[in-house]
């Protein structure tokens, strides 16, 4: 059983040499060193949010609306924060959510690589995004028995979009997540003020110009990475019931959609043969003004009936993961931390940033008296509102 706890014996321990932990341990910290590594145009793009980004801050905000109630003499000296989803077992329920074009917040432009690394040492998954600085396929290669998950833009164009998930299949991958919100670029005001759209040319477009049925269609001479962001709908394009119910029967591999917040949708989602809900709004990234994905998570439990409900948005602590575990996520996904830790160190600092939620929220557990996952329910929470 992992003992996610003893991190932070690792970080004390460091004193007795001299030394102090080498990246930060704080969330303001750690944003504050990202924003000096990175350049402009890339802070603005990874910190940035819709509109005023009233949401953003919101999907923050709302988690100091809920309390764990601490449970005295249970002292559990073991703590199990392992789940299972689809079948595997997990050691915890913390995964790296998908960032599109990850790989600029890496230092050499390849991030998709350095955060399969930091999932092999950590053992969180890892999801490999359509917008990667390197195929699929390599991401998979170097993820290895680690399990990973593809997420996915739909292309139009069905056979590419076939090509993606049976590629993402063939590689190992063991679940896709179909991003329904990203159709269109949100109204995003720090890039536009830039007239900055990262997405071309940022070397995020190697899943396109790598995959066969595209480069069937170049011809001699074309330069795919032009020809993708000359024909190719960057985000893939509108995606309806009617697409999902021809993308279910292309592939065996679990289905979650991504960005489902309303429970008529999650119920709907079911009928159509969904094999989660990954309960988002994009971490207030693509529309502001909407409700926060952590107040929409109950009513999406509650329709799921059972099916596994992944979430993030807003996620930012260990105190974060726990309640969103209580509130009923089957998991939950990190975001902006893992971006922020790469630009910061790297792999180095991605596994440090991963190894400090799981230890905050594992001394949660340990401290307010929640031996297992099984034990974090809806009645160990108090809204305070």
């Amino acid at each position: 059983m992992a003992t996610f706890a003893e991190y932070q014996n690792e970080l004390y321990a460091q004193g007795l040499t001299g030394h102090q932990p080498q990246y930060p341990v704080r969330f303001a910290d750690l944003e504050e060193k990202a924003s000096a590594a990175m350049t402009p145009k890339v802070w603005e793009y990874v910190a940035g949010g819709a509109g005023d980004e009233h949401t953003q801050r919101a999907n923050c905000e709302v988690f100091k609306r809920w309390g764990l109630y601490p449970r005295m003499l249970v002292a559990p000296t073991e703590r199990d924060m392992s789940i299972e989803l689809f079948g595997v077992k997990l050691p915890s329920p913390v995964f790296m959510a998908p960032i599109g074009v990850i790989g600029v917040c890496a230092q050499d432009g390849h991030g998709d690589l350095a955060c399969a690394r930091a999932s092999v040492r950590t053992g969180v998954p890892f999801f490999e995004g359509t917008l990667s600085a390197d195929p699929l396929e390599d991401v998979a290669a170097v993820l290895g028995d680690t399990p990973g998950y593809f997420q996915l833009y739909t292309p139009p164009d069905r056979d590419m979009a076939a090509s993606l998930v049976h590629r993402a299949e063939a590689a190992g991958f063991q679940g896709i997540a179909v991003t329904l919100d990203t159709w269109v670029t949100g109204w995003r005001p720090r890039d536009l003020r830039g007239s900055n759209y990262p997405q071309v040319p940022s070397g995020c477009l190697s899943n396109y110009t790598s995959d066969p049925v595209f480069r069937r269609k170049l011809q001699p001479g074309e330069d795919a990475t032009e020809v993708a962001v000359r024909t190719l709908p960057i985000f893939g394009g509108p995606f309806r019931w009617d697409d999902l119910d021809w993308l279910r029967p292309q592939t065996e591999l679990p289905l979650m959609l991504k960005g489902i917040c309303h429970p008529d949708d999650v119920r709907r989602a079911k009928d159509h043969g969904a094999d989660a809900i990954y309960c988002s709004n994009h971490g207030g990234r693509q529309a502001n003004g909407g409700l926060t994905a952590l107040e929409c998570l109950p009513d999406v439990l509650d329709a799921a009936d059972g099916l596994p409900v992944l979430f993030d948005s807003g996620v930012r602590s260990g105190a974060d993961i726990i309640k969103a575990l209580a509130l009923g996520a089957t998991a939950v996904g990190i975001g902006r931390p893992y971006a922020y830790a790469l630009a910061v160190g790297g792999v180095d600092g991605v596994v440090h940033v991963l190894r400090s939620l799981l230890a905050e929220a594992d001394l949660i557990m340990a401290v307010d008296g929640y031996p297992t996952r099984k034990d974090l329910t809806p009645e160990a929470l108090r809204f305070v509102g």
